[in-house]
């Protein structure tokens, strides 16, 4: 019967759906103002909190090792529902069973990067610092002594001014840049570095050059601008590489198409 209400599926929950939504990571970034809607909806309902624990369980293992970015927002989602809502959600966290699931997260299979396991460890150190001497909340402190047994190194934190675990509720946090693993930058980022290295150049009017009769001993000043010059095209032939690398046919933007051609002409002339 709990099925027919949605309830058999943690993310068909009103918080759940929630969860879901602020979660996606196709998303530019964290959605800070659904995460404190969340937080009020775990902190005025007698099932939010229960209800957002099973939501961010069953984001973080439909993600894990296949989605890096939405299992980061789903963390960033967790600490702030930690520090923005109330005993009873810590309680759902601070359970044997939920900490297993975040260690996973962290673990060889999973492959996840430096930033991933970072945040679960920096998390499980603040939260663990933070619940000290409470016995409802002892498993927390628990998986970071059975870790740093096993020789699991902490991030560096200074726990003594970190923003307390619980905030007053409807406050706004100071949002947290996500980090992203390294990457090339993409075509539309391209666009802007390409823009302002034509608009730098000064406009060059074409002349013919008197070639002179002989051998040309060029001199060392002449030298060392050839070879600046060289470099400036070189710099140019990668960019316009990465961009055609990334261009799609099927899909392509006519202002990526403007961009290069205004980019080959820039690296002719140059």
């Amino acid at each position: 019967m709990a099925a027919l209400f949605g309830h058999g599926n943690p993310l068909a929950t009103p918080v759940g759906q929630m969860i879901e939504k602020s979660t996606d990571g196709s998303q530019a970034s964290e959605n800070w103002g659904l995460f404190m809607e969340i937080c009020d909806v775990i902190n005025d309902t007698d099932e939010g909190p229960k209800d957002a624990i099973k939501a961010i369980k069953k984001r973080l293992s439909q993600n894990m090792g296949k989605n890096h970015t939405a299992v980061m927002y789903t963390l960033t989602c967790l600490e702030t529902c930690v520090k923005n809502c109330g005993k009873k959600f810590h309680q759902q966290v601070a359970t044997k069973d939920f900490m297993g699931d975040l260690v996973k997260i962290i673990g060889p299979k999973y492959d996840p990067p430096t930033v991933l396991q970072e945040k679960v460890l920096s998390s499980i150190q603040s939260w663990s610092d933070a619940f000290k001497g409470q016995p409802d909340l002892k498993e927390v402190e628990k998986c970071y002594n059975d870790l740093k047994g096993k020789g699991i190194e902490f991030p560096m934190t200074d726990l003594d001014h970190m923003a307390p675990i619980h905030t007053p509720k409807r406050s706004q946090p100071e949002p947290e840049p996500v980090i992203r693993q390294q990457r090339q930058p993409s075509l539309r980022a391209m666009k802007y570095v390409v823009r302002e290295e034509i608009q730098d150049q000064p406009p060059q009017i074409a002349q013919i050059p008197v070639v002179p009769a002989g051998p040309i001993n060029p001199t060392t000043e002449q030298m060392g601008k050839l070879k600046s010059e060289l470099t400036v095209v070189n710099a140019n032939i990668k960019v316009m590489g990465d961009m055609l690398t990334e261009l799609d046919p099927s899909s392509v933007d006519p202002s990526d198409l403007e961009l290069l051609q205004v980019t080959t002409v820039f690296v002719a002339s140059t």
